[in-house]
């Protein structure tokens, strides 16, 4: 019978996966990190569904963005109510904060994830269909301050993994104003190559013109390679913003490149926008990107409330943490227990008794002769092994041996914990 796989664009994350960032213990450090690491910065834990009413997305995302025309794995439920696996999460968090009340007129409120996302787009390296991103979102702030901590916080976060080589990208896309003004310019000078393309592209291009900043294709490249920033089109307000967050992040020591093509992938992003890359990850640089986006709660039903977000792609963090060998070897058992059928029950207790003082130990489940016990001693990666044959349990003693060494003494039951922690430093 033909053995199932994982679907195509998927992949299982286990302890012993042939590369190191598909090893769960990586995926545990890394998780573990960024909660640390936002609880630094005050930010508290949310949590929804991974599926949500197919609006939430087309609303928030934008019925032009690649995202929503091409790309989410859309069902319909037995209620026969259209639903939408997750494709990002900021929509999600904020459906739910205006369900809840969780950011009232006057707070700030500061939320961090971690979810999987799912897009249906060809896989490549770090690509995938289904994928998981760490992210926060800081609410109901305008100050520049909140651009900066998001960004500021995202850098610090890399910077305590270890990574080397990573940029912050920087623009500011403006608000509707400016962006109308910018449109024109764009659709000049793409003018003829919209008109090569399908008309349902065409369409597409020309209801959101900024995208075309981020296009791969080379030579739309080469057309708009000449066109002024918009920032140039900045209103007062808006270049005042965006030289503050760069004021801030300069006093904060986060180097950056201001980045003109930076426009992000969903329409609801104003004002500041950037990206992290790194120089590792070829054609898939991207490792993380947010910005601001004061107008998503009114469209999603909710009252204006500014926001500032960001989210980073855990495989491609863990894959460029590999490239540069900084993914550390899963946890070793800090103790074995080897034991004779007459011993069994004692045995029992005594790696209960272990595990409730804070070592990491196992015993052998199905009662195999000695010399195997301690083939699985050797196997499982111990450190030590603690023996309770019939002599050491009628003397009261466990004997301590060092799996490396072979070394090994007698010690009083009573003192296991204090020896096997003298052992251990």
């Amino acid at each position: 019978m033909e053995k199932f796989q994982a679907p195509r664009g998927t992949f299982d994350v286990y302890p012993n996966a042939a590369e190191p960032w598909q090893r769960s213990h990586s995926w545990v450090e890394i998780e573990a990190e960024f909660r640390k690491h936002v609880a630094l910065y005050g930010y508290g834990d949310i949590r929804t569904p991974i599926f949500e009413e197919t609006e939430v997305f087309t609303r928030s995302a934008g019925d032009t963005s690649e995202v929503v025309t091409k790309q989410m794995y859309t069902f319909k439920d037995k209620g026969d109510r259209e639903m939408t696996l997750r494709p990002e999460g900021t929509a999600g968090y904020v459906r739910a904060v205006i369900d809840h009340n969780l950011c009232p007129p006057g707070s700030t409120v500061r939320l961090a994830y971690f979810t999987p996302i799912f897009r249906y787009e060809r896989p490549q390296k770090f690509r995938y269909r289904q994928a998981h991103q760490l992210g926060v979102e800081l609410l109901g702030s305008t100050s520049p301050a909140a651009d900066a901590e998001v960004i500021e916080l995202t850098v610090r976060f890399y910077e305590r993994l270890g990574l080397k080589g990573i940029t912050v990208l920087l623009n500011s896309i403006g608000r509707d104003e400016c962006r109308a003004a910018y449109r024109d310019v764009i659709l000049k000078k793409a003018e003829s190559y919209l008109k090569d393309q399908e008309a349902e592209d065409r369409a597409r291009m020309e209801r959101n013109p900024l995208r075309l900043l981020d296009s791969k294709d080379p030579a739309l490249q080469q057309l708009l390679s000449d066109i002024p920033p918009i920032t140039n089109y900045l209103e007062e307000t808006g270049k005042q913003q965006f030289e503050e967050v760069q004021a801030l992040l300069s006093a904060a020591g986060v180097a950056f490149t201001l980045a003109p093509q930076i426009v992000r992938g969903l329409d609801y992003y104003t004002d500041t926008v950037f990206e992290v890359q790194s120089n590792q990850l070829g054609a898939q640089a991207s490792l993380c990107g947010g910005g601001r986006y004061d107008d998503l709660f009114k469209r999603m039903g909710g009252q204006q409330t500014p926001a500032v977000g960001m989210a980073l792609g855990v495989e491609r963090a863990l894959g460029v943490l590999q490239e540069q060998e900084l993914l550390s070897e899963a946890p070793k058992l800090d103790l074995f227990v080897v034991y004779t059928e007459a011993t069994k029950a004692a045995a029992f207790l005594l790696t209960r008794a272990m595990r409730a003082e804070g070592f990491a130990c196992q015993t052998d489940l199905d009662s195999r002769s000695l010399r195997a016990q301690f083939r699985l001693a050797d196997k499982s990666g111990a450190r030590l092994a603690l023996i309770l044959g019939e002599d050491e349990a009628a003397k009261g003693v466990v004997k301590l041996r060092d799996l490396a060494s072979g070394d090994e003494k007698d010690v009083a039951r009573e003192a296991v914990g204090d020896a096997v922690r003298q052992s251990l430093k």
